[in-house]
């Protein structure tokens, strides 16, 4: 969808009636209903819905109290799981779909971490206690749409508007920083709100505060988001992004592999972005809290772009060469991003013949011995294998990893001399 026809979208309800139609939404709202209560959709799934966009998760606020949510979905055969119920939510089953109930609250007080609240009744006072005034609009079942911060005009507009005072709901809960940056680059339009923006460089220290698992589901959300590379721009200008990850970040390189994309998107975003060493890769593992494999593929990244620095010509030998000492997702991404950097000229056939292996048309040279056997021609188990396989493999490598039958019978008989 254009820029344009995202934004004008915002004026098309339908989406909200065909919200209302999806599998089990009307089930949870009928199993709702009580005199005297009242229960709406609310949150993503309504701003996503004017978007004409269908989004996985579907939040419903009710001021029904938590034992209520519980006592009204079984009466109605809904399974109904108290996932959060000390915070007043409750999780709805219906076929395979979950559904989050929560009742409307208030905020009592906050610490920048966690909120006290109390449970309420009024939803406009439940709606000034969340972020954005685009996660703040609401559903009801009759289909009609309520808005009390104005998100439908900042959603037309593609303006990322925290509620309220920028600053106080900063305070309240410090990743709304990275939110903010994350949201905007997925909805925004243009330069970020400059209220917000201005909260957000302010309260900068607060980032130190928040738990690493919580920075890292933002920030690799963020690299995910359409307006990734503006928003990226915007937190190197301003000094965020350091406190994000602790090191400068390559936008060239980064951009690059925004346009080119990926599979592994927000891997090989971070990657591109801040990693230029194994130092580099491992810092990121402890300062996101990325899984072994995450770190494993930047740490793989690192070593292909160091392989690649400085060649003068890579050539459809040196490219099978690289190819087997080097992760070949990891040797292909350090290709994208480094491409016109330096000296490198890829020939026809090397450049060819990494596209079929990133594909899996062509596999990978693999060294055509084992320990087995040299094993099967008397060399005794031990080091001693270890050590003549490690020089077959400097063979292989230098004369550019030959895989026939002869290649191998000559490997062997060096090996086991």
């Amino acid at each position: 969808m254009s820029e344009q026809a995202f934004h004008s979208a915002a004026h098309d309800t339908r989406g909200l009636a065909h919200l209302l139609k999806r599998p089990g939404v009307g089930r949870v709202l009928t199993a709702l209903t009580r005199d005297g209560e009242a229960t709406r959709l609310v949150g993503g799934c309504v701003r996503d819905a004017l978007l004409g966009r269908i989004g996985d998760d579907i939040d419903l606020a009710t001021t029904l109290q938590p034992n209520d949510v519980i006592a009204c979905a079984e009466r109605a055969g809904l399974r109904a799981i108290p996932t959060g119920i000390e915070h007043g939510t409750v999780t709805l089953l219906v076929g395979d779909t979950t559904f989050e109930v929560t009742t409307l609250r208030e905020d009592v007080e906050t610490d920048g971490r966690h909120a006290v609240v109390r449970f309420g009744r009024d939803f406009a006072l439940d709606a000034q206690r969340r972020d954005f005034t685009i996660n703040a609009l609401s559903l009801d079942a009759e289909g009609r749409l309520h808005d009390t911060t104005g998100g439908v005009d900042d959603l037309r507009a593609g303006r990322v508007r925290f509620i309220g005072e920028a600053r106080t709901r900063i305070r309240e809960d410090a990743l709304r920083i990275l939110r903010f940056f994350r949201f905007h680059a997925r909805y925004g339009a243009g330069r970020p709100d400059p209220e917000g923006l201005a909260a957000c460089i302010e309260a900068r220290d607060a980032l130190d505060g928040l738990s690493r698992e919580r920075v890292r589901a933002e920030f690799l959300n963020l690299l995910r988001a359409p307006g990734a590379t503006a928003a990226i721009e915007t937190l190197s200008e301003t000094g965020l992004l350091m406190r994000l990850i602790g090191g400068l970040g390559d936008l060239g390189r980064f951009n690059c592999v925004v346009k080119d994309g990926s599979d592994n998107a927000e891997i090989d975003r971070l990657a591109a972005l801040a990693v230029f060493s194994a130092a580099d890769a491992e810092r990121l593992g402890l300062a996101l809290r990325l899984s072994k494999a995450e770190q494993a593929a930047l740490t793989d990244y690192a070593s292909a772009v160091a392989a690649l620095h400085g060649r003068v010509v890579i050539d459809f030998r040196e490219i099978r060469r690289l190819a087997a000492c080097h992760s070949t997702a990891a040797l292909a991404l350090a290709r994208r991003v480094t491409r016109g950097e330096g000296p490198s000229v890829w020939s026809p056939d090397a450049t060819t013949y990494l596209d079929d292996v990133e594909a899996g048309r062509v596999a990978a040279p693999r060294l055509p011995l084992t320990g087995a056997d040299l094993v099967a021609r008397g060399v005794r188990p031990g080091p001693e294998i270890g050590r003549r396989l490690a020089k077959a493999r400097d063979l292989w490598l230098e004369r550019g990893c030959p895989e026939d039958e002869a290649a191998r019978n000559d490997l062997l008989a060096r090996a086991t001399a």
